[in-house]
């Protein structure tokens, strides 16, 4: 299979993410330079998401593997983002269970979809879901806390946070009411 630029895309943010977590990792917690690079890591990673889909759509490069990975590249660089922000004592673990629950569950669903011969694409809750969950990662990881603007940043990671949690819970509830019939097709 030839990779068009979308596909490329896709494949780049899948390979930024082990790069991103080393980066975070390594630097630690208290590593603000390292936290830069790895803000400026994420948020490249980020803008191909953005970037691939625009491109697909415009130019109709719209293909089974895009519909597939895309989603699961954005997976991938966010619950790591927020692995390594948890082991950083940022995000609570109940956030990081409903996220990554939620992710199983579509990527199960997708897998009996896939199974039935169907595809089905990111919903735009999702999309939404994933903006979210991506602006709560670039302010966590930055984790201001000098003031006059500490004050701010806390409040603004804990408001992207809630957000982001309902968005997720919405998301999955949008995307099983518009496929239940999936579990209907399942081969015996």
């Amino acid at each position: 299979m030839k990779m068009n630029l979308p596909n490329k895309l896709t494949t780049l943010r899948m390979f930024l993410v082990p790069v991103f977590a080393i980066v975070i990792l390594v630097g630690g917690s208290e590593n603000y330079t390292t936290r830069i690079i790895a803000e400026v890591i994420f948020i490249a990673a980020s803008l191909t998401d953005m970037l691939d889909g625009k491109i697909a759509r415009k130019y109709n490069l719209i293909t089974d593997y895009g519909k597939f990975m895309d989603p699961l590249a954005d997976k991938l660089l966010v619950c790591t983002a927020m692995i390594c922000l948890m082991s950083f004592g940022q995000l609570p673990a109940w956030v990081l269970i409903i996220i990554i629950a939620r992710e199983f569950i579509i990527s199960g669903f997708r897998l009996v979809a896939a199974d039935n011969g169907r595809v089905i694409a990111a919903s735009y809750w999702g999309k939404f879901k994933t903006v979210f969950q991506m602006a709560m990662v670039i302010v966590m990881i930055l984790h201001i806390r000098v003031e006059p603007f500490a004050q701010f940043f806390m409040v603004l990671e804990t408001l992207l946070m809630y957000i982001a949690v309902i968005l997720t819970v919405v998301s999955l509830i949008d995307y099983l009411v518009k496929n239940r019939d999936v579990l209907k097709e399942q081969k015996v």
